[in-house]
């Protein structure tokens, strides 16, 4: 989905909540909730894209992938393994979609300048994108909403509950990887030489300021201060070095809006009581069985209609338990890696790759996925239930 048709879709979204408000169908109270809910998450959204797109800007991750290329020394399994271990903290740190959209391009660059495959580094991105987004709040859109219906809405009371699924996640993605690309990660190469950074002082400025803001963000603080700190301070450092870097394209305003009305949307589909329906053959359980069916129809509700209103759709038939809420989690999360328009992350991976000259086939894509989703995602369930 090309972010022209995100936009529309977000617009028409918006206009049809507005015309439920004026017709009473939600009630003006219930518009407010939304709002005072989501305008942290969308902050924070805005903010972090900023900074990871200016750090990608000054060359942060360009230096940090081919300084691994070096440390790797040659041996082609451990640079993937050294890919494997940025990916997440990326996706951990940065949100998945800037895994998917500023990393991807990274590491295929790399494998190229170094003689090997992209395809094994460029799936371990947009795999990890998804399965890592367990790890923190600030992981995931679908984490961020979550954490606020958590009895102790912090940071470590997440990583507490999510830890566990989390790591069995990152894990089987990783030997799944691993077992599928493994003839491919044999071998050695020359390693290639360190980018030219264009301006060091620009690019200094920038992996310091990203540097202090990852730990910040699960430092108790609202998520979306320290991004929007370092989003206003690297906005003015750029203005200063590099001022024609500072766009209005720099704001991922489509997945605003869309976001936005996806939220509105189920807003007032709670208000009918359609959210009522969706929610009712899930059950209340806790034990393995049930929570298997809760991250289930959250795997299977994403791959069908997109993580984002999956979750919103199944969170009210799932929010009365920690474990039960983590296991929709894990399904939203770690399932969507069958079709390709179950994580909008997905779908930006697949026009970077493009734009790299990299094609990927779909018919393959789902077949993978289609192998490791179901696996991921029944076994990171079960930490929930002991």
């Amino acid at each position: 989905m090309d972010p022209v048709k995100l936009a529309l879709i977000g617009g028409a979204l918006l206009v049809a909540g507005g015309v439920a408000i004026a017709g009473g169908l939600l009630p003006v109270e219930g518009a407010a909730a939304i709002a005072g809910r989501v305008w942290p998450v969308l902050v924070f959204v805005v903010s972090v894209t900023i900074v990871a797109e200016l750090a990608a800007r000054a060359g942060v991750f360009d230096v940090v992938a081919a300084r691994l290329a070096l440390l790797a020394r040659g041996r082609t399994a451990l640079l993937w393994a050294m890919v494997v271990a940025l990916a997440v903290v990326c996706t951990a740190f940065l949100s998945l979609d800037t895994t998917a959209v500023l990393l991807t391009p990274v590491v295929v660059a790399v494998a190229r300048a170094n003689g090997l495959s992209p395809l094994p580094f460029a799936f371990t991105t947009v795999w990890l994108a998804n399965t890592a987004s367990l790890a923190l709040p600030v992981s995931n859109l679908t984490n961020l909403l979550a954490v606020h219906r958590l009895p102790s809405s912090d940071a470590l009371s997440f990583v507490a509950l999510l830890a566990g699924p989390a790591g069995v996640a990152v894990v089987v993605t990783v030997l799944i990887l691993w077992l599928r690309y493994r003839r491919r990660l044999r071998g050695r190469y020359p390693p290639g030489p360190l980018p030219r950074v264009a301006d060091p002082l620009l690019f200094g400025m920038s992996a310091v300021v990203v540097g202090v803001m990852m730990p910040l963000l699960v430092s108790g603080l609202e998520p979306w201060i320290p991004a929007t700190a370092a989003a206003l301070v690297l906005l003015s450092v750029f203005a200063w070095r590099s001022p024609t870097v500072i766009r209005f394209s720099l704001v991922p305003w489509q997945l605003v809006l869309f976001a936005s009305g996806l939220f509105l949307a189920a807003g007032v589909a709670a208000s009918a009581g359609v959210l009522d329906l969706v929610g009712r053959g899930l059950g209340v359980g806790t034990d393995l069985l049930s929570l298997w069916g809760v991250a289930g129809a959250g795997a299977v509700g994403a791959n069908v209609g997109g993580n984002l209103p999956a979750y919103l759709a199944l969170e009210p038939a799932a929010a009365d338990a920690p474990s039960r809420l983590a296991a929709l989690l894990v399904g939203v999360n770690a399932g969507p890696l069958i079709t390709p328009w179950a994580s909008l992350a997905t779908l930006l991976w697949h026009e970077r790759l493009r734009a790299e000259g990299v094609e990927v086939p779909w018919r393959r894509f789902v077949l993978w996925g289609a192998l490791a989703a179901p696996l991921i995602v029944g076994l990171a369930v079960v930490p929930l239930a002991f």
